[in-house]
Formats: structure tokens, C-alpha cells, sequence
């Protein structure tokens, strides 16, 4: 058959990866570069030649089985990192990390501030209390209304919880707060974050996460078209007409591996199955821009975290900054980082990259929605794959992947992903 994907993130790299094994794969990609958010930048600063991440960045030895399973058919070499997590705030002049128990401490004044007491404490309540969500039907309680029931308090919320997980899933912290709290029980609880010790590994990806990218365009037999997005599709009872920048073209079927919201913009003759479902995964919109301002920092240094959160007087959009010679181990003189929303407060002569992504937002209709992916497999000559379907995150756009591989007949021998009515193949050699 002649497939078209659309979009060239994880999920239409995966798809493409094993759909091209029996069938002819053409890949559209609106943006100039393959890889979505897997996005690695050389960057040229003072004498130093390095390559910088600005988007995905690490993933874990216990919530990835399938993203390792493609790297390591791949050979892609990868490191261990570290995944400290830092809090400045703008509205009292807090600053901590949670590393170690002096950098909790960091300022000394903390010691006597009740309020920094409570938030520990709450952070320990809270990750006991978080498991008990899991035993009880909680699809329809958001985490600001479990946090206010529980009268959890003000430093832990502002503080702890809701900048983690606006770091997380790159949202505003007001946005975060309307998350539900079986969802975010469940992605703590498999990620270790509900655990003082015992946590997961995390990795990162040696000379970049383009390098996995590199390797599988290697083995495409068609290379994607880039800078050509697809405006418009039209499906017929024998056929899929695509229109692109290229032109029109007919295919046998489609993969949507873009955000759900775009497909939906491409569709222009969406049912009501498809508007139904792909409507409730919103997407947020981020800037990032990649630096070596080191203002954006915590002042104490002792702080400097993979991860450091910004919490603003007014804050509209999430704003953090990784710092990259600590995620990616980099030998470098400058201080490399990407900061997410916040390109005011960066000296414009130490910019080195701007770059726009977005992030799904999930609501209360996730749940459901999720639960109808496999109804929209083959669904009128249309598949759809993305991380909406699952976390938001690389893993989740590579079981979205498999999951429509499969009923496709290819299911790769390293696959952990819910599969039916598919064997599984012997892999490849890279």
C-alpha cells in the first residue's frame, strides 16, 4: 500500500520505521528539520562546538520498555543524568533545590520559617495520600480540588507540586491545578516521584537526541519531505487525497502523527467520532529559547538544578530553565541552558536559538477519550499516533505507534505495547 504520515515526531518516525518494511511510506514534514521536539542544535560559542538539546531531552529505565527497545535495536549510545529540581520564587525570595538536605536549606532563614516546615511535610502527606487516589474513582476530581479538600497548604502548592508539574508537562501552574488528580497519581506513582528513594535511572542520549533520529533516517527508503505541510485531506471510498506544497497526491491510507488539533484542522470531513475524541487533547503553546544567561538561575548557585523553576509575580505561562551542562554532561566553559517563556529576561547578546513548541493540555475528558484510540486505527482509511494518546511524553508516542503498526500486521520483537491479531517480527539489523 501507499501510506502517507503526517509529521515527523517520535510517533511518524516510529510509524514510518516499521510501516516501510511492507508497505511504501511518504513522510510530510511542515517543519525544516525530521524530529519534532527531538530537536538538537550544533552550537557554535566562544570556541566551543557543541551539540544542545531544546527539546526532548531524557527518559528513564522504568516507564520507556519501548523507546529503549527502538534504541537499542538502533545502537544508540546514551549516559545517566541527573534530574535535580530547583524552586525560585519571585513573590517571597524563596530559593531551593530538592538534591540534598542542605540545599533544601540553602537559606539559612528557612530553618525558621514554619511555612517551609509545612511544605515537607505536605510533600510527605501528599505522596501518601496521592496512592489512595488510585483505589478510589477520582476521573472527575482536578488536583486543585484535592488539594484544597485535603487543605494542603499554600508553600507546598506554590512551592512544590504546582511548579513540578508545570516543569512536567510545560504548563502554566493555573492549568496544572485543572489536571486531573488520578492522572497526575498515576504518572507519579510510575515515575518514583511518589518515593522519598527508590527512583528510576534517567538517561540521556550521547551527542544529542538526533543522533537516534540520524540513525533511523538511515534506514528510511523514502526521506521525508520537508518544509511541505499537508493543508488539506479529503478521504474517498477507494483512496486518500492529500493535499500538500507539493501538490496533490492520492494514497491508500493516512497516519496523522501531528498534534491531534491539527489534524483535525487538515480534516475536512472530520465525523463526529474524530472531532469528538481529538477535541479534548488542547495543546499550550511554548517558546524556548536557548542561552547562556545564567541570570535566569537561582542567585545561590549551590541550587543549580537540572531543573529551575521560575515562579513569577504574574505568571501567564510556565517558565523554566534546564540547565544542559548538568542534563547532558557537557565539558563547557559558558553555562548552556533553554529556558521555556521567559525570552525578556535574557540578554539578547547571549541568545543562541528561539524555538517554538507545543505541549498537550489534559482535562477531565481525557480518560475517555484516550479509551477510543484503537477505534480510530484504520478508521476510514485514517490512523492517528501522538503522545496525547498516553502521558504526553516520547514513550507514549511510540507505544501510539506500535499500536497502529500493528493492526497493520508489523509488530517489532522489542515491543511491549497492548498489541492484537499481529506476530512479531525478527528485527532488522541497523
Amino acid at each position: 500500500m501507499r501510506i502517507a504520515v503526517v509529521g515527523s515526531g517520535i510517533s511518524g518516525l516510529v510509524a514510518t520505521y516499521l510501516l516501510q518494511r511492507h508497505h511504501e511510506v511518504f513522510v510530510f514534514e511542515a517543519n525544516d528539520y525530521v524530529g519534532g521536539h527531538t530537536n538538537t542544535v550544533r552550537v557554535n560559542w566562544q570556541g566551543e562546538s557543541l551539540d544542545i538539546d531544546t527539546g526532548f531531552i531524557v527518559y528513564n529505565d522504568w516507564t520507556y520498555p519501548n523507546f529503549i527497545g527502538l534504541l537499542n535495536e538502533l545502537n544508540v549510545p546514551t549516559q545517566p543524568t541527573s534530574m535535580g529540581f530547583s524552586v525560585k520564587c519571585d513573590r517571597c525570595g524563596l530559593e531551593y533545590a530538592g538534591t540534598t538536605f542542605s540545599t533544601l536549606f540553602a537559606q539559612k532563614r528557612r530553618w525558621v520559617s514554619p511555612g517551609h516546615y509545612r511544605m515537607l511535610w505536605d510533600i510527605l502527606r501528599f505522596n501518601r495520600e496521592a496512592r489512595g487516589c488510585l483505589e478510589r474513582d477520582q476521573h472527575e476530581v482536578t488536583l486543585g480540588d484535592f488539594l484544597r479538600r485535603g487543605r494542603y497548604s499554600q508553600s507546598f502548592a506554590e512551592h512544590y507540586l504546582l511548579p513540578m508539574g508545570a516543569a512536567i508537562w510545560s504548563c502554566p501552574m493555573s492549568t496544572f491545578e485543572q489536571f486531573p488528580v488520578r492522572f497526575i497519581a498515576e504518572f507519579y506513582r510510575n515515575h518514583g516521584l511518589l518515593n522519598v528513594i527508590d527512583r528510576p535511572t534517567w538517561r540521556v542520549i550521547q551527542g544529542g537526541s538526533q543522533s537516534y533520529v540520524r540513525q533511523m533516517l538511515k534506514q528510511f527508503q523514502q526521506q521525508p519531505r520537508l518544509s511541505c505541510p499537508v493543508q488539506r485531506v479529503i478521504r474517498h471510498s477507494d483512496s486518500v487525497e492529500v493535499h500538500s506544497a507539493g501538490g496533490v497526491e492520492h494514497f491508500d491510507e493516512i497516519v496523522f502523527a501531528c498534534h491531534s488539533d491539527q489534524a483535525l484542522r487538515m480534516l475536512g470531513d472530520a465525523d463526529v467520532l474524530e472531532r469528538g475524541v481529538l477535541s479534548e487533547f488542547p495543546y499550550g503553546d511554548n517558546i524556548a529559547v536557548l542561552h547562556t544567561d545564567e541570570r535566569v538561575l537561582p542567585r545561590l548557585k549551590s541550587v543549580w538544578s537540572s531543573w529551575n523553576y521560575h515562579v513569577r509575580h504574574d505568571e501567564q505561562r510556565p517558565s523554566v530553565t534546564y540547565n544542559m551542562n548538568i542534563l547532558q554532561n557537557l565539558d563547557a566553559q559558558a553555562t548552556y541552558c533553554v529556558t521555556l517563556n521567559e525570552p525578556e529576561s535574557i540578554d539578547p547578546d547571549r541568545v543562541l536559538g528561539t524555538f517554538h513548541y507545543s505541549h498537550p493540555i489534559f482535562t477531565l475528558g481525557r480518560a475517555a477519550a484516550q479509551k477510543q484510540q484503537q477505534n480510530l486505527i484504520r478508521h476510514r482509511r485514517t490512523s492517528y499516533c501522538g503522545a496525547y494518546w498516553g502521558n504526553g511524553f516520547h514513550e507514549d508516542g511510540v507505544v501510539s505507534a506500535l499500536k497502529v503498526c500493528a493492526q497493520f500486521g508489523v509488530v517489532p520483537n522489542w515491543s511491549t505495547a497492548e498489541q492484537t491479531g499481529a506476530a512479531k517480527e525478527v528485527p532488522l539489523g541497523v
